[in-house]
């Protein structure tokens, strides 16, 4: 990876455009969760429907609090498992835009435990962290491959860190007092219900 990547990512995602970055399991399509346009850009690159909310990696849990209402459950799993392959389901912060999560009252959030993921959202601030490739397809490994899917005038830049290959992160909602796993990946259910 050239450090200018994060560079150009950064000043791109300002510009509302579209980037490719590596997060600790795949490679995902991010851009600025305020950005309605680039939004709906990535919805349509993806061929994903409007129903389905985007899921938003942020850089810690100061910058997570400013998107996520947390739950003493959220806050407890939190703890446990950021940085790392989860995505908590919590109730949405009342700026977040309602195309971001599909109308719902909810945001799927996670912070990555890569290195540059949490480099560039520092410097970025929330970003969608959608899996870089077509709604229903597997996920591509790499940026070459990735180059392939999407047209070069729609994604501004792709950060280049090799195969990432990983199983996708569990995905829990955390707006109650139990939790509810909605997708079983790295993390498994037996650990998070070890934790009650």
């Amino acid at each position: 990876m050239d450090t200018n990547d994060i560079v150009h990512a950064v000043e791109a995602v300002r510009k509302g455009k579209l980037i490719v970055y590596p997060t600790d399991t795949l490679y995902a399509l991010g851009a600025n969760v305020s950005q309605k346009k680039a939004i709906t850009a990535i919805f349509q690159l993806k061929q994903r429907p409007k129903s389905l909310p985007l899921p938003v990696a942020v850089s810690d849990k100061h910058m997570l609090s400013k998107v996520a209402i947390l739950s003493p459950l959220a806050k407890k799993l939190a703890h446990t498992f950021f940085p790392g392959k989860i995505t908590l389901v919590c109730r949405k912060k009342q700026d977040i835009p309602s195309i971001v999560t599909a109308g719902k009252d909810t945001i799927a959030v996670r912070i990555p435990d890569d290195q540059i993921a949490l480099t560039l959202l520092k410097k970025t601030g929330p970003l969608v962290a959608t899996s870089a490739n077509i709604h229903k397809m597997k996920p591509a490994a790499t940026v070459s491959e990735i180059r392939k899917l999407f047209k070069p005038e729609i994604v501004e830049v792709y950060i280049d860190d090799g195969i990432r290959q990983g199983k996708p992160s569990t995905i829990v909602d955390v707006t109650e007092s139990q939790p509810v796993i909605l997708r079983e990946g790295s993390i498994s259910k037996k650990m998070i219900l070890e934790l009650e």
